[in-house]
């Protein structure tokens, strides 16, 4: 492997586990946040527009979780893919992912063009009530 790839492959390496590092810090602390509201007093009196207001915020809280949740995920499998050596490689084609790619999106699977038939598929796959 000649010396620009290394130093490319340490970079990406670098934003990999620098944004790990973040997912992991922001994970523990939506958590920490979740089990702290759940134990505060229920006893409180509140009326239904609170009730909303809260039910409402704990399923953004969740979602965002499950967002930073699903990236740490592509983050630890595109750190194993470097580790084994296939980082880089799309998972459509074989070809490789553009340097300009991963350096956006370093946990990317997909080569751009294959990323956009991916997309593409699966929203023709989507139930006509959720477009």
């Amino acid at each position: 492997m000649d010396l620009p790839t290394q130093t490319h492959l340490t970079q990406l390496r670098a934003l990999l586990v620098y944004r790990q590092h973040e997912l992991r810090t922001e994970i523990q602390t939506t958590e920490r946040a979740l089990l702290s509201d759940s134990q505060v007093g229920t006893a409180e009196v509140t009326d239904l527009k609170e009730t909303a207001a809260r039910h409402q915020q704990g399923e953004l809280v969740d979602a965002q979780e499950r967002r930073d949740l699903d990236e740490l995920e592509l983050v630890e499998s595109a750190l194993q893919r470097l580790d084994q050596g296939v980082y880089g490689d799309c998972v459509g084609c074989g070809e490789a992912i553009a340097l300009s790619r991963l350096r956006v999106q370093p946990a990317a699977l997909r080569c751009a063009e294959c990323q956009a038939d991916f997309e593409h598929v699966a929203a023709q796959a989507r139930p006509a009530a959720r477009r």
